[in-house]
């Protein structure tokens, strides 16, 4: 049995050791913090524009065991918000739990408050990973899965300091790059950062008729007084998708058990101001009226079978793979990663995703868009922006399930993600 290590364990890390355990692997998934999910504990956005195409193609191909876990917490259906169609918001509170226990029913062994900070090599291999408590993971393959925020100091670049997100640097240790480590030329330029796109709001700090609505409908729009608005916030969002107007002349709030402001941050003393948040308090951020957490600190090169260049066996996924926004990204690129990790190690071909998938399409896309240098203030995601437009016009965007089903069958990838691998390992 071949062994993979998952390094993050954010929604990417979890899809990705799902994959691999399901291809037949030993599986060990190491997180930094004490909680798995990363920003899928302040995230509760799924199926909106073309993550529903997505996510039912992920579905068809055998990775639905996250998404069927999401279901189960959804709060809201078919919400509508500005340029938004058919959300579901899933509860924040309660996923992470279902998330854990559905890893250690597979028999991932997940370990927590392990920060992993050095690699052993030999060539072009990794043969281990060291962490910052002493411990070391050897594997056949590894795959990354840390995000791109962090450290504290990323965040001083933008005014903020640490905001006291759900990343918790400060407290658990700031990502370290393994890619990096082994030695892979890494993409830094400041130019691709930006601000997480929405704070937490703590729902009892509320005037009752704002919860009232929220919970009844799970969106509420209330416009901002024009003397208040921050529209200079749009350009500074990770999540393009949701930098429109509208989104600068309302407080757009979502009820995904907490109240989520659709915003990087909002001043406190402001917010204050308007009818039914004079008592408002930030859950996350905790300093939520200064700033959020900053994204998109570097670009792992790799391929369109989520390899990473230059070196044999370590896979990336999530952020890691590129400026892709989104739980529903992560997934698709986690089970990607997951899955070729144990192909690697059982010397097997790797699976490319086809372009006549919208998941294939967007890993290639993302690739092409940053070897041109083009839409380098831009982040990919099937829920707006850039690609979101690339999928209607190439017919890829549907909310016909069956169709989407069709066409997975048609490429031949019906299940492959849920399917047990056999080869002979590359190493050991």
């Amino acid at each position: 049995m071949s062994k993979i290590v998952v390094i993050g364990g954010g929604w990417a890390g979890c899809a990705a050791a799902v994959a691999a355990r399901q291809a037949g692997a030993e599986v060990t998934l190491l997180e930094r913090t004490d909680m798995l999910l990363g920003t899928g504990l302040v995230g509760g956005i799924m199926n909106n524009n073309g993550r529903l195409s997505a996510a039912w193609e992920a579905r068809a191909m055998g990775a639905g065991a996250l998404f069927a876990l999401i279901d189960a917490t959804v709060l809201h259906t078919q919400v509508e918000f500005p340029g938004h169609h058919h959300a579901s918001l899933y509860d924040v509170n309660r996923i992470e739990p279902l998330v854990a226990a559905y890893l250690a029913q597979l028999g991932i062994k997940v370990q927590l408050c392990q920060r992993a900070v050095d690699v052993v090599m030999s060539g072009k291999t990794i043969e281990a990973v060291l962490t910052a408590q002493k411990q070391k993971y050897e594997a056949d393959a590894f795959v990354e899965a840390t995000g791109t925020a962090g450290p504290v100091g990323n965040c001083l670049r933008f005014d903020s300091s640490c905001v006291m997100c759900i990343l918790r640097c400060p407290t658990f240790g700031p990502r370290v790059s393994i890619a990096a480590k082994a030695g892979v030329a890494e993409n830094t330029d400041h130019l691709f950062e930006a601000l997480s796109g929405s704070c937490k709001l703590r729902k009892a700090s509320l005037a009752n008729w704002v919860v009232e609505k929220l919970e009844r409908d799970g969106v509420l729009l209330i416009p901002i007084p024009k003397f208040l608005a921050e529209e200079d916030l749009l350009q500074k969002k990770a999540c393009q998708q949701y930098a429109l107007k509208e989104f600068a002349t309302n407080l757009v709030l979502l009820h995904t058990g907490s109240v989520k402001l659709m915003a990087p941050f909002f001043p406190l003393e402001k917010l204050r101001t308007i009818r039914g948040f004079e008592q408002a308090k930030f859950e996350d951020p905790y300093s939520g009226g200064r700033g959020n957490s900053v994204r998109y600190c570097l670009i792992t090169p790799r391929d369109n079978q989520m390899q990473v260049e230059g070196v044999e066996n370590l896979f990336c996924a999530g952020e890691k793979g590129g400026l892709m926004v989104g739980h529903t990204e992560a997934i698709i690129t986690g089970s990607l990663a997951g899955c070729n990790a144990v192909r690697e190690a059982n010397g097997l071909p790797l699976l490319q995703l086809p372009r006549a998938l919208a998941s294939g399409d967007f890993i290639a896309f993302v690739r092409e868009e940053l070897s041109l240098g083009a839409h380098q203030m831009g982040k990919y995601t099937f829920a707006g922006s850039v690609y979101f437009q690339r999928m209607r016009e190439q017919g890829l965007y549907t909310t016909d399930l069956g169709k989407i089903e069709r066409r997975v069958k048609q490429c031949g990838l019906e299940g492959v993600f849920s399917q047990p691998l056999e080869g002979r390992k590359k190493r050991g």
